[in-house]
């Protein structure tokens, strides 16, 4: 196993001994149209991999419009309840504002908390992608 493992000095010794005896000319932009190659293709990648989420992202919503489409369709019952909730959410939004102002503290410390737990959850499963 000990005769197995990688030693940088003498690959470094090895490949250094190489280049010297190398002959062929080397083109003196070489390094620059390595390195503009190297940055092509990280581009590319970047630009698929935001393309895809895009797509995602309109398929999402996509899928969602149907959804609900479908829903209000098939059952006009639970669209007409759902409206309703939707119109007299003014109300409970008021009544829910007032009592917020009496317990700010908690509310607060709860909204840190949730923020943190969203930051946790965000670091977990995008943290080494941006």
């Amino acid at each position: 196993m000990a005769g197995n493992e990688f030693n940088k000095d003498e690959f470094d010794e090895m490949l250094g001994a190489e280049l010297r005896q190398h002959t062929e000319p080397v083109p003196p932009d070489f390094t620059a149209k390595m390195l503009r190659r190297i940055r092509e293709a990280e581009e590319r990648r970047i630009l698929a991999r935001v393309v895809l989420q895009e797509r995602l992202a309109l398929a999402g919503c996509v899928a969602l419009g149907a959804a609900v489409i479908v829903l209000a369709v098939v059952y006009p019952g639970i669209a007409d309840a759902l409206t309703q909730q939707v119109a007299g959410l003014g109300d409970k939004l008021t009544k829910t504002v007032s009592a917020a102002r009496l317990d700010w503290q908690i509310l607060v410390v709860f909204a840190g908390v949730l923020g943190f737990a969203a930051y946790g959850l965000w670091d977990l499963l995008a943290g080494d992608s941006y």
